[in-house]
């Protein structure tokens, strides 16, 4: 920390604009306060951890639990964490919850469904939904790429995973829409939605006992059948958190990253022509730059400190929530060099996006997989793709974890048969 009085008094959190640009802020609190505690939205007390040593290490540290329990603050503090509805629903035993060795016998039930042999199964089918939905506008020459394709995609491709009928998934898309349209607004909309996925969740699985299939939640059921004691909550928490986590993660990369590209034409450019020629090798590295660059995920789901420990060189209580600012940490420049220029060929990215230690994301194979599809068929199928719109009117959404566009216009020359 600088010992130097700071140039610029500290810039407000939370607001509208923030949220539309919040990395000079996050510049400021990695200069002079690189583990803040601050007053969240909700009310409830919270540190925010800047720096990307201090980050990693944060993530990584046992003493930092993920079990609500842990909570100090008071049980209307306790309401205002997590994801809304999730307690109610009983739906709290879920990977985001909990810690060894729960947790570890949790992820090792589900882990076997996204190893990258398993992932590389399923590309077909993802590239295959990836046409279907560009297939819809394709022929018109503008649409909302978040809600015409960014949104939908990872919503059917988690469904089909589960073992979600595809005549239920238009259902499971409404629920997932309205977790989005209201994640930073009204907790009610969510607590419902939560309600009725968790209902559809419960008949599904007892559905699956009677004829399992070769999906996900048969093989959780299968475990449990088989010793691994896996209580009807978890499974339907199993199962609901890989939904919640696994869509509007994916929603973000694609929405971020199309939105990067189009506002660095030069680097959009490079990549279209290295996917011309058969080169796919910038499409990997490119989509880990554009999860550093301005990632899904904008801080780490909660942590609670189940003991004192120092972070940062602040003493943290026994309690505490602590947030790891991802959106942050993977912009120090005491990391990565020149950090807020977008450069697809960044090498040496240990960026965060997708977090370390044993939280890092489940997910992380089929999210890669899905982005890089989506990315590399937009750009193939529409290449003159460019914002309709000025970018000053586009709004993020508000919310305290997930960074992402609420709408994303474009305009191209239409596909013609």
């Amino acid at each position: 920390m600088s010992d130097q009085p700071p140039a610029s008094p500290m810039p407000e959190l939370f607001t509208w604009e923030f949220a539309t640009d919040p990395y000079p802020a996050y510049a400021w609190l990695r200069e002079h306060s690189p583990v803040h505690r601050t007053v969240l939205p909700s009310g409830v007390e919270a540190w925010l951890v800047t720096r990307y040593a201090d980050a990693r290490q944060a993530l990584a540290d046992q003493r930092l639990s993920k079990n609500p329990a842990h909570h100090a603050g008071s049980a209307h503090a306790k309401g205002r964490t997590g994801i809304p509805g999730e307690r109610k629903a009983e739906l709290m035993t879920h990977l985001l919850n909990i810690d060894p060795p729960d947790h570890t016998r949790l992820r090792r039930l589900v882990s076997k469904a996204f190893t990258p042999r398993t992932v590389a199964e399923f590309a077909p089918r993802v590239q295959e939904l990836t046409d279907r939905l560009i297939d819809g506008f394709a022929a018109q020459g503008s649409a909302d790429l978040i809600h015409d394709f960014a949104f939908p995609l990872p919503i059917y491709a988690i469904c089909d995973l589960l073992g979600v009928p595809r005549e239920d998934q238009d259902d499971f898309r409404d629920w997932a829409g309205m977790m989005i349209r209201h994640g930073g607004g009204p907790r009610g909309g969510v607590a419902r939605s939560v309600k009725k996925m968790r209902a559809y969740l419960a008949e599904l699985i007892h559905r699956k006992r009677e004829e399992p299939g070769d999906d996900l939640i048969s093989g959780l059921i299968r475990a449990s059948d088989h010793g691994e004691h896996l209580t009807e909550n978890e499974a339907a928490a199993m199962a609901f958190i890989l939904l919640f986590a696994g869509f509007e993660t994916t929603v973000n990369l694609i929405g971020n990253g199309m939105y990067a590209l189009l506002r660095h034409p030069e680097q959009r450019e490079r990549l279209q022509r290295a996917l011309t020629e058969g080169d796919t090798r910038l499409l990997a590295t490119g989509v880990e730059e554009l999860l550093r660059y301005d990632g899904p995920v904008e801080l780490a789901t909660w942590r609670y400190a189940t003991e004192p420990l120092n972070l940062g060189g602040r003493d943290i209580a026994a309690g505490d929530p602590v947030l790891v600012v991802l959106a942050a940490a993977d912009r120090d420049p005491e990391r990565f060099g020149d950090p807020d220029t977008l450069d697809l060929t960044r090498r040496d990215n240990q960026h965060l996006g997708y977090g370390h230690g044993i939280h890092y994301c489940l997910g992380a194979p089929l999210a890669r997989l899905e982005g890089q599809t989506a990315i590399a068929t937009l750009l193939r199928r529409l290449p003159d793709v460019r914002l309709a719109g000025d970018p000053a009117d586009l709004r993020w959404r508000g919310g305290l974890i997930m960074r992402g566009l609420r709408t994303l216009p474009v305009e191209f020359t239409a596909e013609t048969k």
